[in-house]
Formats: structure tokens, sequence, C-alpha cells
């Protein structure tokens, strides 16, 4: 695991209740550092504060997205509302508004990698393909495509899109959403995190994404897939 911060105190204490969790932990005080790292080293997750000397948070993100899936938890200042919600959309799983409990942490970690090691149930031993008027999503594979053409998808994305596609036209609140996607509520994380994911799957599948034809918000109740 990576704590990435360039303040000592949060990364030895960061550090220090993730080892009591049994985690093996690698500390990185700039962006540099961890770029470094992370080019030679593939961690269970990584613990990312976004404003960082040498390249922030953000470009960080950025390369481990482009490079796999893995599981990011931000670490923001209170005034960085615009850049949290940028870590959403870039594929961050979850943020921890400074200043946090280390406690909170840990079991936000816990939280994240029990969700990314999550393994979809097998029915009869088969895991059926979902088809929706061109939209194609692949359980086994975890592959989503439209009109024959493969959408790339984090691993968040695809699991909110099974979960609401697998029940056509029942409504989930945002709340639901929370527990059953990201096994959190609104106490522990901003419904944000939903409206955003929401948002890019639009963009990834929707030919109008104003206008959506298949992820329908349900105003004032949360959203709805449409077969």
């Amino acid at each position: 695991m990576l704590v990435v911060d360039d303040e000592p105190m949060v990364r030895e204490v960061v550090a220090r209740y993730l080892a009591l969790d049994g985690h093996q932990v690698h500390e990185a005080a700039d962006g540099t550092a961890a770029l470094a790292w992370l080019a030679a080293n593939t961690p269970d997750l990584v613990v990312l504060d976004i404003m960082l000397p040498g390249a922030d948070g953000l470009t960080i993100l950025r390369s481990i997205r482009s490079d796999g899936e893995i599981p990011v938890i931000l670490l923001t200042a209170r005034a960085e509302e615009i850049d949290r919600i940028v870590g959403l959309e870039l594929g961050a799983d979850d943020y921890v508004v400074k200043p946090f409990s280390p406690r909170e942490l840990a079991v936000r970690v816990r939280t994240v990698l029990r969700r990314s090691q999550r393994t979809e149930p097998v029915a009869n031993g088969v895991q059926r393909p979902l088809e929706f008027d061109g939209l194609l999503i692949d359980p086994g594979p975890r592959e989503v495509s439209v009109g024959g053409r493969v959408v790339s998808l984090t691993p968040k994305e695809f699991d909110l899109l099974l979960l609401i596609a697998r029940s056509p036209r029942q409504v989930f609140s945002r709340r639901q959403l929370l527990e059953q996607v990201w096994d959190s509520s609104p106490e522990y994380q901003d419904p944000a995190t939903v409206t955003v994911h929401i948002g890019r799957l639009r963009q990834k599948l929707e030919a109008d994404p104003e206008n959506p034809r298949w992820i329908v918000t349900a105003w004032g109740v949360g959203y709805r897939f449409e077969p």
C-alpha cells in the first residue's frame, strides 16, 4: 500500500494505523517520488493527497487510471470541492476530507479493498450477459459495449451499472446505491459520489447524456435503468 502526502506527521499517523490493520505501507513525500515508486510497484491501494509538490495528486491519479485499476482514496482539504469532484470523475474510489480521523480512514481503506476484491455471484456456473437495445453488459469478463463498441469502465462504474441494469425500472436512491455499491452510507460518504459516477456512465454510454436513454433520473428520489 502506498501513502502519498507531503506532511510527515500525516504520513506517519496514516502509515501507523494502516500497519496496525496488517498492511505493508510504503510512503512518498511528493508526486515525483510517488510516480517513480508506482512505475516499479503495484500496491493494493493508494492513499493520495491532492496538493503535492512535484506532480499533484490528480496527475498521479490520471497516471494510475491510464495503467490499471488500483484503488485510490484521495485526501483533500475542505476548500478543494472542485478537486474532489474532478478526482471522482477521474476514477477515485473514495475521498477523505482533512482534518480526518485516522481510524475513519482505516475503515474506508478496508471498505474500498473489500469492494475491489468482491467477485460477482454466479448462477448455475454461468454469468449471463444483459443486453438492451445495443447495450451489452457481460458480468463474466466485466465488459460493456454499445453498438458493438467496447466501452472502458472503472470497477465502480461497472458495479453501479450492473446493479441497476439487473433491476430494470426499479428506482434506487443514492443511499441505496452507496450501501450496495460502495458498502457505505451518506453518514460516511458524500452522496455526490453517486451523482458523479452516474454522470460519467451517461457520458460513456449514452448517445445524448443530457437526455439519457438507459440511465434515468427519478427526480427527488434517485435513479433507474430503462430497458
